[in-house]
């Protein structure tokens, strides 16, 4: 594929008068208002914000046409992008803000007062520029988007010279496991993936993809910001995905074809949105966590459209695989296996091995899955170790134990860092925690139906290594009564989380993209269990 902002140029030129890019705030940019406001933007930020050495840039804006219109810029600029977690805390962000050595942080009041963040480094608020903005800045911008040939311009601007292997953003890892890890991701690996997810889910110029994952998000950052501005086809974008009855309200208004989402965050549109309001959709894709057949039965009962899953990591740039439904498949069909996270999209490749000894497993075999293609990070932002860690000859080491399929699908059954060492015995949390949710919504009703209610962690043990603890929402059923349950599967007796290891709190944590917060988990897990 063509370098991004080359290829965001072209798009926005055939797209001139067709509108590319819309919002929550009621706004809609053509393709030609877009590249006319990312030019004019390039040339403040060159002019009055940013120095010549500065590589890095913060970015903190929610997903909207003010956000895509910052990253488009940047790029235009050749500069690299960090979005960054405004759901994280001022300590969190500031850690990250030192590792990418940002010496700007680009936002808006609005967005400052309502996050409360105390910043270590310059903030520069946008609406600033407004007052700097020349007749000459809006000729310049205006005659390049709508008059100047294409190539040309990419040659004026020299993003025609961008090297595939550049810097293109940095995104940070969510830290659910552990301290935030900067992935640098190149022209190549965001630019590869764009292109493979066009090829696998056969985009049209009509397609409307709805944003509502962070640009922090690789998902966010790769399908829904380069996804619209860099193909042809539009992108619609809301602050908040936790935001039901907005995110309803902006499908029905821009006819949302597509929808990238995670399991939590579909069971309150199933619960808030209208049919009418997703009427338009063909495509959703959940990933992120384990998608339940119950949702997907509610979901299609209610909205007409069934949820696909899919896979990814942030240092994947995102997409490595995703269950394609026929009516999308470029073969016509043969592309979709419920319980499967899909096949490996075009260019990439997948394979198991043996976590310990790292050779390849024969087909249906459990193992340690590994990721190889265009798309795998060039590594972690100043950690050589870290990244030697993950990428072995080329191979990115995802940590997730999978089995792959005699036709080649993926079926994620567990995650290293879900297990737990009792007794000699590898134990998987999610297995455990998947029977005690389809206990737990037993009686519920179908709106129930896929709930996530409890959460396995496990915490140090004095006698086996380790104890399973169950951090569960508020539910008429006892420990005793799940424990029983869980006795009468016929599970084995170190499986069995016991009926004092159950911690009952008012909600689950989550982390801005949707995903458990498993360290806060493991934490308050601890605090309550951990030997003294």
């Amino acid at each position: 594929m063509k370098n991004l902002p080359a290829g965001m140029i072209e798009t926005c030129r055939r797209q001139l008068f067709r509108w590319k890019l819309a919002d929550s705030s009621g706004e809609r940019l053509t393709g030609g208002q877009l590249l006319t406001k990312a030019l004019v933007l390039r040339r403040l930020l060159l002019r009055e914000v940013l120095a010549e050495d500065e590589t890095n840039v913060g970015v903190l804006l929610p997903p909207s046409n003010g956000g895509a219109v910052v990253n488009s810029a940047l790029a235009l600029a050749r500069r690299v992008s960090v979005n960054l977690n405004y759901s994280a805390t001022s300590q969190v962000l500031n850690v990250c803000i030192q590792k990418a050595g940002i010496r700007h942080v680009l936002t808006t009041r609005k967005v400052m007062e309502k996050l409360g963040l105390e910043i270590d480094c310059e903030v520069f608020y946008l609406e600033d520029l407004k007052d700097k903005v020349t007749t000459a800045d809006k000729l310049f911008g205006a005659a390049a988007a709508y008059a100047a040939p294409a190539g040309m311009l990419s040659r004026q601007l020299g993003v025609d010279r961008v090297d595939a292997d550049e810097p293109l953003t940095i995104i940070f890892t969510s830290g659910s496991t552990g301290e935030p890890k900067g992935v640098v991701l190149t022209h190549r690996n965001v630019g590869s993936n764009v292109e493979a997810i066009q090829k696998t889910y056969q985009l049209r110029p009509d397609d409307v993809i709805l944003g509502i994952l962070p640009f922090f998000h690789s998902f966010g950052y790769t399908v829904t910001l380069w996804g619209p501005v860099g193909l042809h086809l539009r992108g619609c974008y809301h602050f908040s995905p936790l935001d039901a009855r907005q995110v309803g309200k902006l499908a029905g208004a821009t006819g949302a074809t597509i929808l990238l989402s995670t399991p939590t965050f579909l069971r309150s549109y199933l619960k808030r949105c209208t049919p009418e309001e997703f009427a338009s959709l063909e495509v959703v894709i959940a990933g992120a966590e384990k998608l339940p057949s119950a949702l997907c039965d509610a979901f299609e009962q209610k909205f007409g459209v069934r949820p696909v899953e899919g896979y990814g990591a942030t240092e994947c740039s995102p997409v490595v695989a995703v269950n394609v439904p026929d009516a999308r498949a470029a073969s016509g069909g043969g592309e979709l296996r419920e319980g499967s996270v899909g096949k490996p999209m075009v260019g990439i490749s997948a394979k198991v091995v043996h976590p310990e000894s790292f050779d390849p497993l024969p087909t249906d075999q459990e193992g340690l899955l590994l990721v190889t293609g265009p798309n795998v990070m060039q590594g972690y932002l100043d950690q050589p170790e870290k990244t030697a860690e993950v990428i072995r000859d080329g191979w990115y080491v995802t940590g997730d134990i999978a089995r792959i399929d005699a036709e080649g699908f993926i079926h994620i059954t567990g995650r290293e860092s879900r297990f737990s060492k009792i007794g000699g015995e590898m134990v998987p949390h999610v297995r455990v925690e998947e029977e005690i949710n389809k206990f737990l919504v037993e009686g519920l009703g179908e709106e129930a139906d896929g709930e996530l209610i409890a959460v396995v962690t496990a915490v140090p043990d004095t006698r086996k290594g380790e104890r399973l603890i169950v951090v569960h929402l508020p539910t008429e059923k006892t420990p005793e009564q799940i424990a029983e349950h869980l006795g009468a599967l016929g599970l084995p007796n170190l499986w069995l989380p016991s009926a004092d290891s159950y911690l009952q709190v008012e909600e689950l944590p989550l982390l801005g993209s949707g995903k458990l917060d498993l360290k806060l988990l493991a934490k308050i897990a601890a605090e309550r269990f951990a030997p003294k």
